[in-house]
């Protein structure tokens, strides 16, 4: 297709349909973020994917009872888009969901994106230096004009995550139960549990939020822990109407608040990552204080309750009422092994009985198991160069070159990619991280395009075999490699895959700059960027003065005015 000297400002229409310059998959936070970078660049000739039928990503998937962040609120909103209006310190899943609607309207991404439709395979033409994308329409009317295609583009983008494909354990029996099951991250709201005997799989950060709330209504709940977990409180409260008014109105109060809480959550580093430092012991402390203190007249669930790890090595988590929800009457921490479900129940085994077997009658089962973590861009396919897939590029983990490139993989970035997890901050600091950087990258090779030239951008091999051995290296030592504990951040291997290795500053200061060295540049406009460097710079949101400091220069500033208007104010008698 012939583009006119400003198609890269014109949004995809009917007669382009099938060509863009960028095809971004996944329309929650990360997808979001990047089309609004990319807006901000003057690039609207590209197309958001998104399998379901609105903006939001994990925050329309898990809609469960009790969902909510574990970041304060005014951390977990784009720092170009801060909200003074959170009602609460931790944000429930509605509250974000509409914030990242109100987002997308605001910045004009309904024009881009099209739901209801699913990426299920992308080949790199070498050739045309370009992706050619299959894509599949789920969508009944949609699907009426044509229930696939594929697209064309210059520069392909996951911004699925880590956490966007169910994961269910394939339990014996589990197709001959007749009851209800749901995974957390697909409830239906159409099932009414009230009055129901309820089993919950699982005891990690959902279902320590799900349990609560279902434990009010049910007539029975048993909650199934594999492992036990560190948990702290959460500490939630209402934002008062004065301190949202306040936030409103002096911007400069909203980016402290921000700051401070993002300073509190990197210093929350060392005891987090650091398994054998003083900070991991203190908070392996407070940790089993409040579990005792909360559970006081139940010392019979202490033990069931203290993991053999330090805090870290597993999801730390959060909550105010999972305790207190164990000592009810009507619940019960089940800590046995499921051997097998039957038509109206699940069989347990009989501690030290051999074969024995308990039988527990239950009306719904809720899988609260988490994701397909390790599966980076499951279950869709992707074929770079040499037609080498993703599958064959992370037979023995997935790695990614600072979590954003992929080897063989040209003119491809992906957010919240292999290695970019966090265990202590705002996984949105990270985002707008990557956002800036990728689109760097793209804007580079549409400007390769508008000039008639091409452009391919593929990280070399030994570059990420450098930086991943590096990383690994840091990481062996860190609280997430803990042979004591499994977890989503490692594979069976004990390879660490999911997560960073040290504090979101360090991670926007080495995003803050591209070397194309780092890169094998190919076509008629690589010869340009040869030994450059192109400087992108970062956000800084960290404070860099203490308050008491701020309150003294505010102090001192107040009395030299008041100092200045005495002194010459004709009024008064003070010369």
């Amino acid at each position: 297709m012939e583009r006119s000297a400003d198609w890269p400002r014109k949004t995809v229409g009917n007669n382009d349909f099938t060509e863009s310059d960028a095809v971004i998959i996944g329309a929650g936070f990360s997808g979001m973020c990047i089309a609004i970078k990319l807006i901000e660049k003057g690039i609207r000739h590209f197309i958001i994917i998104e399998k379901s039928d609105g903006f939001g990503g994990t925050w329309k998937d898990n809609k469960y009872p009790g969902a909510c962040c574990d970041i304060l609120s005014h951390l977990y909103c784009y720092s170009f888009e801060q909200n003074p209006n959170w009602s609460r310190l931790y944000p429930g899943q509605e509250e974000i969901l509409n914030y990242q609607k109100a987002v997308a309207s605001k910045y004009g991404l309904y024009q881009h994106v099209r739901f209801s439709t699913t990426a299920n395979e992308a080949h790199w033409d070498n050739e045309t230096k370009k992706w050619k994308v299959s894509v599949k329409v789920s969508g009944g009317k949609e699907a009426e004009f044509g229930k696939a295609y594929i697209l064309t583009t210059d520069f392909l983008i996951s911004g699925v995550g880590q956490l966007n494909e169910p994961y269910s354990p394939d339990l014996p029996g589990s197709t001959d139960f007749q009851g209800k099951t749901m995974h957390s991250a697909r409830w239906d709201w159409s099932y009414n549990f009230r009055g129901k005997r309820v089993a919950i799989i699982g005891n990690g950060a959902t279902a320590i939020q799900i349990v609560p709330e279902v434990a009010k209504c049910a007539s029975h709940l048993t909650v199934f822990q594999r492992t036990p977990n560190w948990l702290m409180p959460r500490m939630d409260q209402n934002v008062s109407e004065l301190k949202k008014s306040m936030l409103r109105n002096v911007p400069f109060l909203l980016r402290r608040m921000r700051a401070d809480i993002m300073d509190g959550r990197e210093s929350y580093f060392q005891a987090i990552i650091q398994r054998h430092s003083a900070e991991s012991a203190e908070l392996t402390k407070m940790c089993e204080g409040y579990m005792k203190t909360q559970l006081a007249d139940r010392p019979d669930l202490w033990s069931k309750l203290t993991p053999n790890y330090p805090p870290g090595c597993k999801r730390l988590l959060l909550s105010d009422d999972y305790y207190q929800a164990l000592r009810l009457p009507n619940v019960k921490l089940e800590t046995r092994r499921i051997r097998r479900l039957t038509r109206d129940g699940i069989h347990v085994s009989v501690h030290g009985r051999g074969e024995a077997e308990d039988y527990l009658d239950v009306d719904l089962i809720v899988y609260a198991t988490g994701f397909r973590t390790k599966e980076f861009l499951y279950p869709m396919k992707v074929y770079g160069l040499q037609n080498r897939s993703t599958d064959d590029i992370w037979k023995s983990g997935a790695r990614a070159l600072y979590g954003v490139s992929v080897e063989s993989l040209p003119n491809f970035a992906m957010a919240y990619g292999p290695n970019t997890n966090l265990g202590h901050n705002s996984i949105i600091l990270m985002i707008e991280a990557q956002a800036r950087f990728m689109v760097t990258l793209i804007e580079v090779v549409i400007k390769a395009r508008q000039q008639g030239q091409t452009l391919s951008i593929t990280p070399k091999a030994a570059r990420i075999q450098n930086w991943n051995k590096k990383l690994q290296k840091e990481l062996v030592t860190s609280s997430f490699a803990d042979p004591r504990c499994t977890s989503w951040y490692k594979t069976e291997d004990g390879l660490i895959t999911n997560n960073w290795s040290g504090t979101v500053i360090e991670y926007q200061k080495l995003l803050s700059n591209i070397d194309w060295s780092d890169f094998e540049l190919e076509g008629t406009a690589a010869k340009r960027l040869a030994g450059r460097k192109i400087e992108i710079g970062r956000v800084v949101e960290e404070t860099s003065i203490s308050f008491r400091t701020l309150a003294f220069i505010i102090l001192s500033g107040l009395a030299v005015a008041s100092g200045i208007v005495l002194k010459y104010n004709p009024r008064t008698n003070f010369f």
